[in-house]
């Protein structure tokens, strides 16, 4: 066994680069089948937050860089790197809720569909991600662009307390009060964070009372008057409504079908009969006869909203993705974007472009909205041989419309594409202040920062 997997009291497992099981330990950290060429010295399986003092201190002895990894959804594979240690935090998966303050202390392993399905049985919400496999802590500590953010804004947001494992490997409790500057950069540095957070505490929300789903499909070749007409009508939408554009092979029965844009809006309401008038403007389209389909006032569920993104992104493909804030509008992006996507390798890969993703303004964290509209280009495929056709087609996409780019999203961002990418995913102001603080809590470098371009996936 390798001398770095000699971790005193470990609960957990640790395995070296030379021992049985490595292999497997180490795909398995990266959800997404397109695992990068990237090893680790030793991986640590943490299975309560002494382990994690453990692993920090035992790293920070052997002049080993730890990287940090809740669910592995990161579809960069940041958490995965060559060298030092991958201390894995998904076995942490304590959920507890207390109704009578309506907060919630949370473990980074806890995915977003246990936590919806745990709070509902209290009558309670938060804004998790829109796939329900999708850890808390990574989704945290970028931001968290979730469902119903137009009112409650990024879940990061939500968030009035950290427990986190600093670089000197001490356990320290972060919030407005104690350690503002470590609880500043939580809310929002991703997986450049300088300390490994253990648990989270969160402020809920009422359960909405119906959830109802509107959605229009027309070919792609309309998408510049789709969305100009979606564009004038999502004004005078409610916050609750959750309105978005994709761009991608039409659901039309058993074989794929043609390329096509689809309108979705999500009314989250207190009854079905307001959700119902929350989508009522989407309800008269102008362009009607020319749809594909329509599919209008649906009752839905979390759950069934949880299911039909794990249709959309199952676990056995590969994945690549990249996004881009932008002060343009969606006809003009989408207009770039359309042809783009009419010629994807995949037919599987698709543009997504939710209108306001973080809701109203949020509080001073790190985490920042970069423009006005936001698209998130996605290369799904599944043979292996088709790697650089689809990494390529990525690039192209985002070539097109980068000219109109004011930043990207730390949480879906390519870091592999460019050196700018992270620093272009906070405002100036910001990047230097995470510089400053990763110098103060983080001076020798235990925790790795944002992936560079030269570590990009082959």
């Amino acid at each position: 066994m390798s001398r770095h997997t000699q971790i005193r009291g470990l609960e957990g497992l640790s395995v070296g680069r030379n021992d049985a099981g490595y292999e497997d330990i180490r795909r398995a950290v990266v959800w997404n089948a397109l695992t990068p060429a990237r090893f680790p010295d030793v991986i640590v399986r943490a299975a309560s937050v002494g382990d994690v003092v453990e692993a920090v201190r035992l790293a920070r002895s052997q002049r080993l860089q730890v990287a940090i990894r809740s669910g592995g959804h990161n579809w960069s594979g940041s958490s995965l790197r060559d060298g030092g240690m991958l201390i894995d935090l998904s076995g942490l998966r304590g959920c507890a809720v207390d109704p009578a303050s309506a907060t919630a202390t949370v473990q980074p392993g806890v995915t977003g569909g246990q936590l919806t399905a745990e709070l509902g049985r209290h009558g309670l919400a938060f804004p998790t991600g829109h796939c329900g496999s999708v850890a808390v802590g990574g989704y945290l500590l970028s931001g968290g662009l979730g469902w119903n953010s137009g009112v409650r804004g990024p879940a990061c947001a939500s968030v009035e307390g950290l427990e986190a494992v600093t670089a000197d490997g001490e356990a320290v409790t972060c919030s407005a009060s104690e350690h503002r500057d470590l609880f500043w950069a939580g809310r929002g540095a991703g997986p450049g964070f300088f300390a490994a957070v253990t648990a989270f505490r969160l402020r809920l929300y009422p359960s909405p009372g119906a959830i109802t789903s509107t959605r229009w499909t027309f070919p792609l070749a309309n998408v510049t008057e789709v969305t100009h007409w979606v564009t004038e009508l999502a004004a005078g939408l409610s916050p609750n409504v959750e309105l978005s554009f994709s761009l991608g092979t039409v659901d039309l029965g058993p074989k794929p079908g043609p390329r096509g844009v689809t309108v979705t809006g999500t009314a989250f309401a207190a009854s079905r009969q307001e959700a119902d008038a929350f989508l009522l403007p989407l309800r008269h389209c102008p362009l009607s006869q020319s749809s594909l389909s329509r599919r209008l006032d649906e009752p839905t569920t979390f759950k069934a909203l949880y299911d039909s993104a794990a249709a959309l992104w199952p676990p056995q493909l590969r994945y690549a993705a990249d996004t881009l804030w932008s002060d343009a509008g969606f006809p003009t992006l989408l207009g770039e974007l359309a042809d783009v996507v009419d010629s994807a390798p995949s037919h599987r890969s698709l543009v997504l472009a939710p209108f306001s993703p973080a809701g109203r303004p949020p509080p001073d964290m790190a985490f920042s909205v970069l423009g006005q509209s936001y698209v998130v280009p996605y290369a799904v495929w599944d043979d292996p041989r088709q790697d650089a056709a689809n990494i390529g087609w990525l690039r192209e996409a985002m070539h097109r419309v980068e000219p109109f780019g004011t930043g990207h999203y730390i949480a879906e961002a390519d870091l592999t594409a460019a050196p700018s990418r992270a620093r272009r995913s906070f405002t100036a102001d910001d990047w230097q202040r995470l510089r400053s603080l990763r110098t103060r809590y983080d001076p020798d470098g235990v925790f790795c920062s944002y992936l560079s371009p030269d570590e990009a996936v082959p």
